[in-house]
């Protein structure tokens, strides 16, 4: 998957929201004002930080060369990963939603109410 691709496909995910808290350079998506992925704009290849439940983290880091313990973020519960094409697409779309449902458990239930209805 190219940056773009995770750009798209972070964006789809249902009430996620595009932020740049950090400059131009850094795509932030958050569900519920919190981030569940971020994205470098600059460099090449790139990289994704990706919350990540910390034992599927090990075994991910153990399993792809392109996936690091998070770049300037908790290293037990975040993971980069470069964007070089090493790394299956559908585990990293995988690796994405799961970030991206590890935020949406912890929020309260007020916000999930109002984003989902549920």
């Amino acid at each position: 998957m190219t940056r773009d691709d995770v750009i798209g496909f972070c964006i789809g995910m249902p009430g996620a929201v595009e932020d740049y808290p950090f400059g131009d350079d850094v795509a932030v998506f958050k569900i519920g004002g919190k981030m569940f992925a971020l994205v470098m704009l600059t460099g090449d290849p790139g990289f994704v930080n990706l919350k990540c439940d910390p034992d599927w983290a090990l075994r991910l880091r153990a399993q792809y060369a392109a996936v690091q313990p998070g770049y300037h973020a908790n290293k037990r519960h975040w993971n980069s990963v470069t964007l070089d094409g090493t790394v299956d697409d559908t585990d990293l779309l995988d690796m994405i939603e799961h970030s991206y449902e590890l935020v949406v458990a912890g929020l309260p239930r007020a916000d999930r109410t109002r984003l989902f209805g549920t």
